[in-house]
């Protein structure tokens, strides 16, 4: 079907054809598809098998009506490709930018460092002893809010196309949840460090229960959609931690917090039990795996 030079492959005349007609295996196809992402010899032989089909016609009525509604230098490029075979190969950086997904590209990172810069100002600005309490009660929310900003109908207008391509998924989904916990986990936790105990648990006491209730949101996200899983999950830990705050009397709410944290995240058997938590999440994701193939509920 394929042949080999040095270190890559290119699709032979017949593994096209057949995708064109659209009679190649679903595997072969998706991993023609996902070769000519980045094989722009492959990416134009395959555009112009498929133009010369029937189906060709209406895909060139398609890309013209998105040109049409298009922005004049989008449209301008549009019309100086001459199609799909001649449009340009994205680089790396903008697959990987692509890929991160809309929470690492957008107002979300902001919000992070929001966060981090508010918890050092209360801190050192303002005196507030309770700051590392306040920081890892709504940490592990952070992930959950990314995770949902990233994955799902509202985060990409062309989710329903990326959810059927070998790129898409459970594996699309995976990344950028990476991509979020890449960039949470670390600055919080620093943050965390920078700060006084004043009797809450340690900085990194949050990053299970933080990886467990991002891997919950995805499970979960399989039969509700991402925001409302993140809406359930985000939402259960912080009444869980912040419920008995709310009856405490003033001058104790910051003691209650870290006492009622430590409950949540402090010692060996609290850990282990978040450890789990994260490991059956991990195994209902899997079993779920099925539903990220096809759109997610908004």
């Amino acid at each position: 079907m394929t042949h080999r030079n040095a270190h890559l492959w290119h699709a032979s005349e017949d593994l096209v054809a057949r995708y064109a007609e659209g009679v190649l295996p679903e595997p072969d196809a998706w991993s023609l598809e996902k070769h000519v992402e980045g094989c722009a010899g492959c990416a134009s032989r395959v555009s112009a098998a498929v133009r010369g089909t029937a189906a060709g016609a209406v895909l060139a009525q398609v890309r013209a009506a998105v040109l049409e509604s298009a922005p004049a230098p989008v449209a301008a490029v549009g019309a100086r490709s001459g199609g799909a075979a001649g449009w340009p190969a994205p680089s790396r950086v903008a697959r990987l930018l692509w890929a991160a997904g809309p929470a690492v590209r957008g107002a979300w990172l902001p919000a992070v460092l929001g966060v981090a810069v508010a918890a050092l100002a209360l801190s050192y600005g303002a005196g507030f002893p309770g700051a590392r309490a306040l920081l890892l009660a709504v940490a592990p929310v952070v992930p959950v809010a990314g995770v949902a900003l990233s994955y799902g109908p509202h985060a990409d207008p062309l989710h329903e196309v990326t959810a059927a391509t070998p790129s898409g998924g459970l594996r699309l989904a995976l990344t950028r949840t990476v991509a979020v916990l890449a960039v949470s986990l670390p600055l919080l936790t620093l943050t965390g460090l920078l700060l006084p105990a004043s009797g809450a648990p340690a900085a990194a006491a949050w990053l299970l229960p933080g990886l467990a209730l991002a891997l919950a949101s995805l499970a979960l996200a399989s039969f509700v959609g991402c925001r409302v899983a993140a809406g359930v999950t985000g939402g259960g830990w912080l009444c869980a931690v912040l419920s008995p705050v709310a009856v405490a009397p003033g001058g104790a709410a910051t003691a209650r917090l870290a006492e009622q944290l430590s409950r949540c995240v402090d010692g060996i058997a609290t850990q282990g039990g978040w450890a789990a938590a994260a490991v059956l999440s991990a195994a209902l994701l899997t079993a779920r795996r099925p539903a990220y193939d096809r759109p997610l509920r908004p």
